[in-house]
């Protein structure tokens, strides 16, 4: 049956539908723009939103930092937990400015502020303007470094770096890297480059295609028992479990001891085990320590083990003066430099540095969507365990056209020796003892009572008392079975007489803590 319809009929329904779609397009546009307010537009007047966002953002840090007086605010820990956990994250959007100022109240005033004098816990540095300038690009671009249409030029950024610092450590014409979050990915990827490649090397065995072949219980992890912790946790997310790493004495100093090291090798093959590969470290976290890279290298060369090395720490070496202590580490078939250390890079920014490019062979995959295998653009989720990744990179290569490498150096240089004054300064204080001559720029030691017999308990009170009250953040760690505190010496800006006003300001706290006890 046929449906006839008049001229009338066809003239009403398409002035309803042109009625409609009139209607429609006067609302999207007030809808977009309900929209926009959130995001950069690209064109004129595109960024008006986004910079005047940016301007109070910065306007409001500024105004913190001029009136930081500590490095934590001292409010009690249960008192910002429970003010985070009120904050209703499905109420009504708010004003972005309102939420900045909020913001500023309730998390940045009670950050950790990294570049107050009395901020020396950890390995964490306070930032150059460089990298928190590039911090806004990377924010603002939001390039994505897996493939060459979600990062094009910054791809090439990441591969000059990459160049840059390979060269610096002279890894030769073979090497490459890629970018990492840290050190514990830059390990984690050093040790899987090693067990693959130790597979494929006795029996060509692919464990990206088959798994672990049936003798990977055999294998096993060379470290010292000063090395990262990383070491361990790497070994259990490989599936070669922590048992298959062996730890190595060390000496006082916390450099791995050779002979024990050699007499470790032994039993090992002797026990039809496989030592795969060996860990050295350029800089342990506690001493500062750096294994004798030179002598490592050498026997990894011998037992036909892969040699990687943690310089998550003393990496940065390398451009100071004392790059000699380094020796050995151009041998590396693997290299792990973290940014955000002393190169003073904000968190996170590292790198894994390989010698020979072809062994990022045992990570690539392809995928059809992403790094087609007949791509030509370069494409650096081929040689990462991440596929989207921040373009950390432009941290590093606009420091080094603003600051550049013999800046950094004289940085690190200074370093030392205020370690070593520090050392004195406590040496010649009879309230502390110092525990460790300094390595790099950690110094051990700890508080001394003569009416306190529990020394362990006190150190760990006063650091306690410290972060929690806003006086100051320390670090605390063994040192031969006693607690230690530690100061982990990375701003290149304090003087001695900061580290006098901490040490009396540690030592009113031990006092503080004498007299409750004899209360009690």
């Amino acid at each position: 049956m046929s449906t006839l319809i008049d001229a009338n009929t066809v003239i009403s329904v398409s002035h309803l539908s042109t009625q409609f779609v009139e209607e429609n397009s006067q609302k999207e546009p007030s809808q977009k723009e309900k929209w926009q307010k959130y995001f950069i537009q690209t064109g004129e007047g595109g960024s008006d939103e986004f910079l005047s966002m940016l301007n109070h953002t910065n306007r409001t840090l500024a105004a913190v930092f001029e009136k930081v007086q500590s490095p934590y605010s001292g409010v009690k820990p249960e008192l910002i937990e429970k003010a985070i956990q009120s904050v209703n994250l499905d109420s009504e959007p708010s004003d972005l400015r309102h939420v900045i100022d909020r913001t500023t109240e309730l998390v940045v005033k009670n950050s950790i502020f990294v570049q107050h004098p009395n901020c020396i816990a950890h390995l964490h540095t306070p930032p150059l303007l460089s990298s928190i300038a590039a911090e806004a690009m990377i924010a603002a671009l939001n390039q994505s470094m897996d493939s060459w249409d979600q990062a094009s030029s910054a791809t090439y950024v990441e591969q000059k770096v990459i160049d840059w610092v390979c060269e610096k450590y002279q890894l030769g014409m073979c090497s490459d890297g890629v970018f990492t979050s840290g050190g514990t990915q830059s390990n984690l990827m050093g040790l899987l480059l090693a067990r693959d490649w130790i597979a494929d090397k006795i029996s060509q065995h692919s464990i990206q295609k088959m798994g672990l072949p049936e003798y990977s219980n055999k294998l096993r992890i060379i470290c010292s028992k000063k090395s990262h912790f990383t070491v361990q946790k790497s070994a259990s997310l490989l599936g070669l479990g922590e048992r298959s790493v062996c730890c190595v004495e060390t000496h006082s100093n916390g450099t791995i001891d050779i002979n024990s090291l050699e007499e470790t090798l032994g039993e090992l093959k002797a026990e039809g085990l496989i030592p795969f590969v060996l860990v050295g470290t350029a800089g342990t976290t506690d001493h500062g320590a750096i294994d004798d890279l030179s002598t490592l290298s050498s026997i990894a060369q011998a037992e036909g083990m892969w040699f990687h090395v943690d310089a998550a720490y003393g990496g940065a070496l390398i451009l100071s003066q004392d790059k000699r202590r380094l020796t050995g580490i151009e041998h590396a078939d693997s290299l792990s430099v973290d940014f955000h250390k002393l190169f003073y890079q904000t968190v996170s920014c590292g790198a894994i540095l390989i010698k020979d490019k072809s062994n990022f062979g045992y990570l690539r995959h392809h995928a059809d969507y992403l790094n087609r295998e007949d791509d030509e653009l370069p494409n650096l989720v081929d040689k990462s365990i991440a596929t989207t990744r921040r373009f950390d990179a432009l941290k590093v290569f606009m420091t080094m056209q603003n600051v550049g490498a013999e800046q950094l150096g004289q940085m690190y240089d200074h370093l030392l020796i205020q370690a070593k004054q520090v050392a004195t300064l406590i040496q010649n204080n009879d309230r502390f003892e110092l525990l460790a001559e300094p390595s790099l720029s950690t110094v051990l030691f700890r508080s001394k009572s003569t009416t306190v017999k529990e020394l362990d308990d006190l150190n760990k009170t006063v650091r306690l008392e410290a972060l929690t009250r806003g006086i100051a953040v320390l670090g605390e760690t063994i040192v031969n079975h006693n607690v230690a505190l530690k100061l982990t010496i990375l701003n290149p800006c304090l003087n001695m007489s900061d580290f006098e006003s901490l040490l009396k300001q540690i030592d009113n706290l031990v006092i503080e803590q004498e007299k409750i006890r004899v209360k009690q």
